[in-house]
């Protein structure tokens, strides 16, 4: 190969090389709003402020969860099959904590609250099978919206007119004595494997 189509050769394979690196740096740099969300204690930003109303109609806010664990989920009271069994879940976690489950409060914020009224979750959270002295809450369209971005919970209605749904996350949010964020328990997990994911965070205080 010609002198000059070795240099032409070799140029090309440098501006390739270069391209590329510069592509890298791209890709890499545009990740990094990813990270933006983790404190620097390697924990998500979940929880913050809020103002809703419980199942007797008295206003609370956030420092409602100071002093106690607690787990968090979102939902709705038309839900025909994961928020019925997440509740039935937790109480059965409730069992198994034995006298540690006084230490810990189960929230349970309606995502819906066109239909969930505080008597209406008054009514739901009574029934049988459910754990016992679960706090329902509920409140404006705005106000519902601004507790969820704080828990970074999705939810979104689904259809038209009385028979419509919810679509929603799973996520149970247990939090600290301090209303921090401790960790998640999923949906699924089973009542053994969610009480020993909470029993740990417990230990770890």
């Amino acid at each position: 190969m010609p002198r000059r189509s070795i240099l032409l050769f070799a140029g090309a394979c440098i501006a390739i090389a270069a391209a590329l690196a510069i592509v890298t740096v791209v890709v890499v740099s545009g990740r990094a709003p990813a990270t933006a969300e983790v404190t620097s204690t390697g924990q998500p930003l979940v929880g913050g402020d809020f103002q809703l109303v419980n199942q007797d109609g008295a206003t609370v806010d956030q420092t409602m969860l100071n002093g106690k664990w607690s787990l968090v989920f979102f939902g709705f009271t038309y839900c025909p099959e994961f928020c019925p069994t997440t509740l039935a879940e937790m109480a059965a976690v409730q069992q198994r904590l034995g006298d540690k489950a006084d230490d810990l409060q189960i929230v349970f914020v309606s995502i819906d609250p066109e239909r969930d009224t505080p008597q209406q979750l008054k009514d739901y959270l009574s029934s049988d099978g459910f754990p016992r002295g679960t706090i329902g809450l509920t409140g404006t369209p705005d106000q519902v919206a601004q507790a969820a971005k704080a828990y970074r919970a999705y939810y979104e209605k689904v259809g038209e007119g009385e028979a419509y749904t919810m679509n929603h996350s799973l996520t149970v949010y247990l939090m600290g004595p301090d209303g921090k964020y401790r960790a998640a328990v999923a949906y699924g997990l089973g009542p053994d494997k969610s009480t020993t994911v909470i029993q740990e965070a417990m230990a770890r205080g």
